[in-house]
């Protein structure tokens, strides 16, 4: 088309597309040549980190990939979320992160890519979002340091390449602080009315956890944005307004349809969405009295409650690395920042990425309840954040000698931290810690005379502390990006000492032996307490760790089974003559079965197999309708005290009434062939 322009025009359109062509590679204007450079470097990186090898692990957690799998077969199962495609029972989660991997599938086919490569699309979404939320106060340096913290954080590679929820759940909220980071600008209702429908999304995708952030959010903004304090309330109220309906409407949608017309809502006792949200996956939480769940406290699997959880040989490897600085450099910030105006954008930002981290951690630190290691991605943005925009206000003022001070202690006690770090994970690159406590220190001395060197030299140090800084979690990062997991307790890095419930695998066989307070043999009813003795509390981590003892290939509370041919091809006899082609107790045993033969498979009980779903007589009436085909046997739930007992009672009803029959060690049972 150019040639068809008159001389003058063509020279004018080839610099345009010159221009152009500049402004993808570098950058605006005003930037430097290398920022452009350095993000498309960021941002491959990241995809390369959490792409790499991701078949490898398998379904990850079969949980939610059999639900994903029931959701791209049936649009009443996408719609609520349920386990699988014959509508039984819905996962203990709201379903947006379920929407998400079950349209891949309809899109791409059942596979480990189509189930992973959504999260990993997400993790390098994130790490480019914070980048634009830290620049827009701090500079382009400052945002590039933001994301490669984000993108190397140990339990952020671990969840944006495995399929829980809280993958979706990161992204959103960071596209909220982005969106509340413009807001605050110019007081802007319009982006506060997203950072509320954001919000209400994330509410949507793992519930309460997701409103930690509200408190920090609606604060920034009555503090900081300009206008008056009439039309800050108005703001934050009508934003607040945003947030129940984005979050609300599938609730209560869930809450009016009548019960038989729907799945039951798995993780409550009496079928109620409002008793999920308040209870098993929310108060509960705080307090660890979760019926039908294992207790809280350290009594209950989840470790010691308290301000050094976070620090803790469970916990600290996984995201922890940077936090102490993150709270220097971010009090730093604010002292660099002095007497700015109430507007000042780049306090605003510090406060709201404060907030969130202050908020999220003392809730992770004295939560009771249920609580893995994995849940700390959420404060991986905050850190990240604070650690690019306290580390870049302290450096633009390193003539000033308190800064120097500051940047060099800082970066002393991150080099220290990081030689406990890695010191707990004593066989795994035992040179490492030393040559990073040395570079550290080294730094940190040469930070104090930064401003009486030639900036090639302070570039230099600069660089030397970074690398000191990030050389550990990258190094975890790297080993968590090599090894497969699965099952649903997953964690970041290589083992570590003295790791007790949250991470490292099983507990010393001392520990399972002496037993626990109220139980027997150590854990809730009986030897094991759980489907196929799996441990509550111990994650099965990786692949081939397994989560059980004695489950053997039939799958457990935390893993799904491994099924053979044989056994896929028994459950797909004549499966389209059943609404269920088999039934098992518990959604991990389910999974399995439903993932090898894209069958639906009733989870009886739920993922804890202590939900009152289906009662006895209800699945009674469902053999005597012809519409379950197989149960497979083995597993009996948990048995917590405080759920329901209505798995055990179908469990037995089915053998003291139908034949046995073992199918490469499965034990299952015909129960087309009627009552014995």
């Amino acid at each position: 088309m150019l040639k068809d322009l008159p001389a003058p025009h063509r020279s004018q359109a080839r610099g345009g597309s010159l221009q152009e062509g500049r402004r993808l590679v570098c950058g605006r204007a005003a930037d430097a040549f290398w920022v452009r450079p350095a993000l498309l470097a960021l941002l491959a990186g990241t995809g390369v980190l959490y792409v790499w090898d991701l078949a490898a692990s398998g379904w990850a957690n079969a949980f939610y990939s059999a639900a994903a799998q029931a959701g791209s077969a049936n649009w009443e199962a996408f719609f609520y979320g349920a386990s699988d495609a014959g509508n039984s029972i819905t996962v203990d989660k709201p379903p947006a992160s379920l929407w998400v991997m079950a349209m891949s599938v309809r899109l791409f086919g059942l596979s480990s890519w189509s189930i992973l490569v959504p999260q990993a699309l997400m993790g390098v979404a994130t790490v480019g979002v914070l980048y634009l939320a830290v620049r827009r106060v701090a500079g382009p340096g400052a945002g590039l340091l933001a994301g490669l913290a984000m993108a190397l954080t140990p339990v952020a590679v671990l969840m944006f390449r495995f399929n829980n929820p809280d993958a979706l759940l990161v992204l959103l909220l960071t596209l909220a602080a982005y969106a509340l980071t413009r807001a605050v600008e110019k007081a802007g209702w319009r982006w506060l009315a997203l950072v509320g429908v954001l919000v209400g999304f994330a509410f949507l995708t793992k519930m309460l956890q997701a409103l930690l952030v509200v408190p920090a959010f609606a604060l920034v903004y009555l503090v900081a944005a300009p206008t008056t304090l009439r039309r800050r309330l108005l703001h934050v109220l009508g934003a607040g307004l945003a947030l129940l309906v984005s979050g609300g409407w599938w609730v209560a949608v869930v809450e009016l349809v009548p019960d038989s017309w729907r799945p039951y809502i798995g993780g409550s006792q009496t079928d109620s969405v409002w008793e999920l949200i308040w209870g098993y996956n929310g108060l509960g939480r705080i307090t660890g009295n979760e019926t039908g769940s294992v207790g809280g406290g350290a009594g209950g699997g989840w470790g010691e409650t308290g301000l050094g959880r976070l620090f803790s040989a469970d916990i600290g490897g996984q995201v922890a690395w940077l936090l102490p600085a993150a709270l220097a450099l971010g009090v730093g910030g604010l002292v660099a920042v002095g007497r700015a105006p109430r507007t000042d954008r780049r306090r605003a930002a510090l406060l709201l990425w404060g907030g969130w981290l202050v908020v999220t951690a003392a809730v992770f630190s004295l939560m009771a309840g249920i609580f893995h290691a994995y849940y700390t991605v959420a404060l991986a943005p905050a850190i990240a954040a604070l650690v690019g925009i306290g580390g870049g206000l302290l450096w633009q003022r390193r003539a000033s000698g308190w800064a120097r001070i500051v940047l060099a202690a800082t970066l002393a006690g991150t080099a220290l931290w990081a030689w406990v770090l890695l010191g707990r994970s004593s066989d795994y690159l035992p040179w490492l810690k030393w040559l990073l406590l040395v570079a550290g220190l080294v730094a940190a001395v040469g930070l104090l005379v930064a401003d009486r060197v030639g900036r090639a030299v302070a570039a230099t140090l600069l660089a030397v502390g970074l690398l000191a800084a990030l050389g550990g979690p990258a190094a975890y990062a790297l080993e968590t990006a090599g090894t497969a997991h699965s099952g649903s307790i997953p964690s970041a890095g290589p083992g570590v000492t003295a790791a007790g419930f949250g991470r490292g695998g099983l507990p010393p066989l001392t520990m399972v032996n002496r037993g626990l307070p109220g139980t027997t043999g150590g854990f809730p009813g009986g030897p094991n307490g759980v489907a196929g003795g799996a441990l509550p509390g111990i994650p099965s981590g990786r692949a081939g760790t397994g989560g059980t003892v004695g489950g053997g290939g039939t799958g457990g509370l935390l893993d799904a089974a491994e099924v053979s041919d044989d056994v896929a091809a028994a459950l797909a006899e004549d499966a389209s003559s059943y609404t269920w082609a088999a039934a098992a107790v518990g959604s991990n045993r389910a999974a399995g079965y439903q993932l090898a033969t894209e069958l639906p498979v009733m989870p009886i009980g739920g993922f804890n197999g202590s939900d009152p779903f289906p009662t006895l007589e209800q699945f009674q009436q469902y053999v005597s309708d012809g519409r379950v085909h197989w149960f497979i046997g083995g597993g009996i739930g948990m048995r917590s005290g405080t759920g329901s007992d209505s798995a055990q009672e179908i469990a037995a009803w089915v053998e003291e009434n139908f034949q046995a029959q073992t199918v490469d060690g499965v034990t299952l049972y015909d129960l087309s062939a009627g009552v014995g």
